[in-house]
């Protein structure tokens, strides 16, 4: 149980670094579109403006090395429960534990703090300042369902794979 605590604070902090870097670098547009509407609308010139520079080029690398960091623990998690010999079950614990983990960390400290208490956002892009979507605790609610759906079908597969891969 101590590694999948571990493995779900690593996918936290992981989560927490990509946001991060994202918004202090801004390596592509596309990464504007999880803000609220109005929130884009207002970076809209300063996206539509945006030079290909060093600084968004070292963004994407640190963004992807970043992402295969965050698919890194799952795989970390399913060598570690080969070595322990879990059963099906426990890899199925294990993943839901750490993918449930992370979104509720995704939706409480990132949405919820980060995203309409904090001002973290409009450091960095003061021309957004005074969006009412700052305030709109919720504006993605579809992702989020249609993220956890997706993490409740995943999990019992990649627990599937570690169980086969194992032999058991």
């Amino acid at each position: 149980m101590l590694v999948t605590i571990i493995l779900t604070v690593a996918g936290m902090a992981l989560l927490w670094l990509m946001i991060w870097s994202a918004t202090v670098t801004m390596p592509s547009k596309l990464l504007a579109k999880n803000f609220p509407e109005d929130v884009q609308e207002a970076l809209k010139p300063r996206l539509d403006s945006l030079p290909m520079s060093g600084k968004r080029v070292i963004g994407m690398l640190i963004l992807i090395v970043l992402i295969l960091a965050f698919c890194g623990i799952f795989v970390i998690g399913g060598i570690d429960g080969m070595n322990n010999n879990f059963s099906y079950l426990d890899y199925l614990v294990r993943f839901l534990i750490m993918s449930y983990g992370v979104k509720a960390f995704d939706i409480i400290g990132l949405d919820f703090f980060l995203l309409t208490k904090s001002r973290f956002f409009q450091r960095y892009f003061p021309e957004t300042e005074g969006c009412a979507g700052w305030k709109q605790f919720g504006y993605n609610r579809k992702q989020q369902l249609r993220q956890i759906i997706v993490m409740g079908l995943l999990s019992p597969l990649e627990a599937l794979l570690f169980w086969f891969i194992a032999g058991r």
